[in-house]
């Protein structure tokens, strides 16, 4: 129902090339075997995105735009197909005259990321819960050879495919996969972000250590999750809900996680950032209606969630999974 073929091919001449038969494997049995109402619903808007000719692409901005006005069939049926793509919780993106104001500035928390990383021209980059792929798009613009995306949602898979009909680039592809059914021990990656995703994890060690099993000898790990003030030791598990979501599970101090990573067998952990997640960042808009941060926090104190806990607070972590053979053995678990 995806061809995901042209993406596969990137992956040859690639520290990835070994990748290539067990991901085509995968993909196929996946549709195989799929029963999903709705993903033919979400794949039926790509029909209804019109032709534009001449276009120019803004990577920086995420951006599409033409030298000539779009006609009013062409707008309408832009904005009619986009907006059957609701919601939208990752961008902004911004096609020809149709700005798509998603829940999450992410080009707030790209501001405070990109400065931390290595240099990215020529690097192949996994991006673990990537949504619809608007980071991915900034890394490309950053000059990464090829980025893979994984997210199991469908809609956040249809969202990149609907801009990537303009974009028009095959390195850069949403996976409707899971960091736990990523091939095993690929080892080839030169660059591996996880931006929130480890608080939904049970096993918070389990899925550092995936990471760095992705990895090269080498690469580097930028992490991105919710934390708690405190020191070393310390790390909140909520009891029920954290900030109205029920699939919250650890969040350490940064202290905690930089020992976590150096538990697994990372290097070279510096804690780079760390940020209250305010209202501006995250929002309603009309792309993303309904409830969203505002509605999270306690209405009397916006430092705590609604249920009582510490509000959103968030870490940026820069690792690196260690060059030396011997010591990558070390921390085969």
């Amino acid at each position: 129902m995806i061809d995901y073929r042209p993406f596969i091919e990137c992956l040859s001449n690639t520290s990835l090339a070994h990748w290539q038969a067990p991901l085509s494997e995968q993909m196929a049995q996946l549709f195989a075997n799929l029963n999903d109402g709705n993903l033919p619903r979400f794949l039926q808007q790509l029909d209804k995105l019109p032709n534009i000719d001449h276009l120019k692409i803004n990577l920086d901005r995420v951006a599409a735009s033409t030298e000539q006005p779009l006609t009013q069939d062409q707008s309408e049926s832009l904005n009619e197909a986009l907006r059957g793509l609701i919601p939208w919780r990752k961008g902004p993106f911004q096609l020809f005259d149709t700005f798509i104001d998603s829940e999450w500035r992410c080009d707030l928390k790209w501001a405070r990321v990109a400065p931390h990383l290595s240099d990215l021209k020529n690097r192949t980059v996994l991006d673990v819960g990537s949504g619809n792929g608007y980071y991915g798009w900034r890394m490309k613009a950053a000059g990464a050879r090829l980025v893979a995306g994984i997210d199991p949602s469908w809609l956040s898979v249809v969202q990149h495919l609907a801009i990537n009909r303009y974009f028009n680039d095959p390195s850069h592809t949403v996976l409707p996969l899971t960091l736990e059914q990523l091939t095993p021990n690929l080892e080839a990656f030169d660059t591996a972000f996880s931006m929130g995703v480890l608080y939904h994890r049970r096993s918070p060690l389990d899925h550092l250590s995936e990471l760095r099993a992705a990895l090269r000898p080498g690469g580097e790990l930028l992490l991105e999750t919710l934390v708690i003030d405190g020191g070393e030791r310390e790390a909140l598990v909520p009891p029920g809900r954290y900030a109205r979501m029920n699939n919250v599970w650890f969040l350490p101090s940064p202290q905690a996680l930089a020992l976590w990573l150096e538990k697994v067998g990372f290097e070279d952990v510096h804690i780079v950032d760390v940020t209250h997640t305010t209202t501006e960042e995250q929002r309603n808009t009309d792309w993303k209606p309904g409830q969203s941060l505002a509605d999270y926090l306690d209405q009397d104190d916006p430092n705590l969630t609604i249920e009582g806990l510490p509000a959103p607070l968030r870490a940026v972590l820069i690792a690196r999974k260690p060059d030396d053979q011997q010591r990558l053995r070390r921390y085969q678990l």
